[in-house]
């Protein structure tokens, strides 16, 4: 019988364990590693593996592939979910997953393995990802199921199965880190009323550390993806990493949330996501100047639907591809270049210019060389108050 089974392992804790709890059942497991930025030492994990009872371990550089066809989607829809999570983690699970499928049908392995929760969002997008995929492959979700009902336990149980882990039950943190941002949560974080320790923040300093003087930088986008950061051309992995560096030092990118998740319990979250808060204040200034109206107040009821299709591990359904081609159109002017300001922890959009700006001086201005003809307001107020004249005695308003 087949018992070859693909396991998505980061390296940490539940996946460490994972390994030697499968391998006691007589799985023959595959650790498969997907580089998503998250700038692990992969040779040591992968010898981790390995050492626990992996047969094989495999790394995969997905950096690109993660922030071409996932992240820039994300950043041209303008997705945010609940107003405060750039989706890095949901962003990385289809690509994990995608991986991870294609490394069960080359090992020839019939099942995959993930090493997420039952409470969580992640088990969530990895099997539907998976199942949509090629749904002939069997999910394991150990986490679920085993015995081991604490984070506190698991740690005991790789103390005493010589599991080496960084884990410690002083500073009990889960925490996902991928090129796009980082999420955290457990620990003191469970109490909703705790202030997060600063030490727990990796990409971003504290408004009492960030530089006195306002820096200003300059994004260029062609077709809604950043192509330029201060002039400099660079593809978006080096962009990404550079502009976190300049953000994180500005301590932009921080967020504190309580958090509605897929499976019905709210959870507190920190996120830091300094370059994409940039470039999400960044391309939204740069749709207010070339969207007409009605497309750019439409598009952001895509947007939330987008986040929410994202962070409900539905990537890749229809709806989410026909949302791609709608946003897709609507980025074929959002071409130009925006000025920003980082400034202790704030982001503001400065100034902005593009060749497909449909912002008119002379009909804005109120000095000289305004154009706009003020004697059509009153035929416009007329006939747009129409329908309303009167309505508030019918209605019984006054």
């Amino acid at each position: 019988m087949n018992k070859k089974v693909v396991l998505a392992y980061s390296g940490g804790l539940d996946t460490s364990v994972i390994i030697k709890w499968l391998s006691n059942k007589g799985y023959e497991v595959i650790a498969y590693m997907a580089d998503v930025g998250q700038e692990s030492d992969f040779a040591v994990y992968k010898q981790r593996a390995l050492k626990t009872g992996a047969i094989k371990a495999v790394v995969e550089d997905l950096r690109a592939e993660f922030v071409k066809d996932f992240v820039f989607k994300a950043l041209k829809a303008d997705a945010v979910y609940e107003n405060g999570y750039l989706l890095a983690t949901a962003l990385s699970r289809p690509v994990i997953a995608k991986g991870l499928v294609n490394i069960a049908h080359a090992e020839g392995a019939k099942y995959v393995a993930h090493g997420c929760t039952g409470k969580g969002n992640d088990q969530v997008r990895f099997e539907v990802t998976v199942s949509s995929l090629d749904p002939s492959l069997k999910i394991l979700a150990p986490v679920r199921e085993w015995e081991l009902k604490t984070r506190s336990e698991e740690i005991e149980y790789a103390k005493d199965n010589n599991i080496p882990i960084d884990t410690t039950k002083k500073k009990p943190y889960s925490i996902d880190v991928n090129l796009w941002g980082i999420s955290i949560e457990s620990g003191k974080l469970e109490d909703p009323y705790h202030e997060p320790d600063e030490d727990i923040y990796q990409l971003t300093k504290g408004i009492d550390k960030a530089s006195a003087k306002p820096v200003y930088i300059e994004i260029e986008f062609k077709k809604g993806v950043p192509v330029k950061l201060n002039g400099k051309a660079m593809d978006g992995v080096r962009l990404i990493t550079k502009l976190g560096k300049i953000a994180g030092d500005a301590g932009v990118g921080r967020s504190d949330m309580i958090e509605n998740r897929l499976v019905g319990i709210k959870s507190r979250e920190i996120y830091e996501a300094p370059a994409g808060w940039v470039l999400y204040a960044a391309h939204k200034a740069l749709e207010s100047l070339v969207l007409d109206r009605e497309t750019l107040h439409f598009k952001e009821m895509v947007a939330q639907k987008y986040a929410e299709l994202t962070y409900y591990g539905l990537w890749y359904t229809p709806l989410k591809k026909a949302l791609d081609i709608f946003i897709d159109e609507t980025q074929r002017s959002v071409s130009g270049t925006v000025r920003l300001k980082l400034h202790k922890g704030t982001c503001s959009a400065v100034g902005r210019k593009s060749p497909n700006s449909l912002y008119k001086k002379e009909l804005a201005t109120y000095e000289k060389g305004d154009k706009f003809d003020q004697s059509l307001a009153k035929g416009f107020i007329e006939l747009w108050g129409l329908p309303y004249k009167g309505s508030c005695k019918r209605g019984g308003y006054g």
